[in-house]
């Protein structure tokens, strides 16, 4: 089967996107192709592959599989970019500016910016974070947690060494740690051994967060089943809540968060909700045998 897609990207977070409703493949067939797709060296190269469904409950569905062939609840570029495509390509009314996407039984409501035809900005209504100890989930029977509680600055041992987290969940498990100085950080090290921690059922993605000021901080992000990529934006999601609630930053407030790829904005409001907005760009299109 040859199968058509476009290569995205948000802030260097990139995936192959491929539209859902043309190509019927079973799950056996996504679990094989999406690790050979994402390998950069015999693979088109990306942080995971993203499909674009039909929805019952939504405009469109995404469902969005990680480098290594498992599922992701929630990606904040990545939903970016799926609202892009289904803006750029007319396959919803172009003379909207906004448009529902359904990820795992939950809808994100997506405003649009459109220059020249075309998807720029998109800035995405994340909701509520997810703040209850079990539901992020975190280990709170071994750890003796109370769930009523925030996980702010709690320490886990990793190699006789006590990392304070601070955990949130925006449909995916975030921990997030304060360091002095993102450039010297060997990542590569100590990501894969938070990821794993026994903390994380089911496994985390980790944040590495240098606050800059109190609108301005810089982030490194370790994403379960992918590694260090260039953005995540349900990580600069998460790290905004957390500081928030740490007294880093304001309610109400835009932060501007720096990472590898580019800069996303994150605003946790005092509605409750958290918005993120950030570019959406298209690398290419091609097709692939299967």
């Amino acid at each position: 089967m040859k199968i058509e897609f476009t290569k995205m990207h948000g802030c260097g977070n990139d995936y192959v996107y491929i539209d859902g409703g043309r190509f019927e493949l079973d799950q056996a067939t996504k679990d094989r192709i999406v690790p050979a797709l994402s390998d950069r060296h015999m693979g088109i190269g990306s942080d995971g592959v993203i499909f674009i469904n039909p929805s019952d409950i939504a405009d469109f569905e995404m469902e969005m599989y990680n480098a290594d062939g498992s599922r992701s609840e929630m990606c904040g570029n990545g939903i970016r970019c799926v609202a892009k495509y289904v803006y750029d390509k007319g396959l919803m009314d172009r003379s909207k500016r906004s448009v529902d996407i359904e990820s795992f039984g939950k809808i994100k409501h997506i405003e649009l910016t459109v220059e020249n035809g075309e998807v720029t900005l998109a800035k995405v209504d994340m909701g509520d974070p997810i703040l209850k100890p079990s539901l992020i989930p975190v280990n709170t029977s071994e750890y003796d947690i109370d769930d009523t509680s925030v996980i702010l600055n709690y320490p886990i041992g990793v190699d006789g060494h006590a990392y304070d987290v601070s955990c949130v969940s925006m449909g995916n498990p975030h921990a997030i740690l304060y360091i002095d100085d993102t450039s010297g950080l060997k990542i590569e090290d100590i990501g894969p051994k938070l990821e794993t921690h026994n903390f994380f059922p089911k496994r985390a993605n980790i944040e590495f967060v240098q606050n800059i000021d109190r609108t301005h901080v810089k982030m490194r992000v370790w994403e379960r089943g992918t590694g260090e990529t260039l953005a995540c934006g349900t990580g600069c999601s998460a790290l905004t809540v957390a500081g928030v609630l740490g007294g880093h930053y304001d309610r109400d407030t835009d932060v501007d968060i720096e990472v590898l790829g580019g800069h996303i904005t994150v605003r946790y409001a005092s509605d409750g909700h958290v918005y993120m907005t950030g570019p959406a760009t298209t690398v290419y299109e091609g097709s692939v045998e299967i």
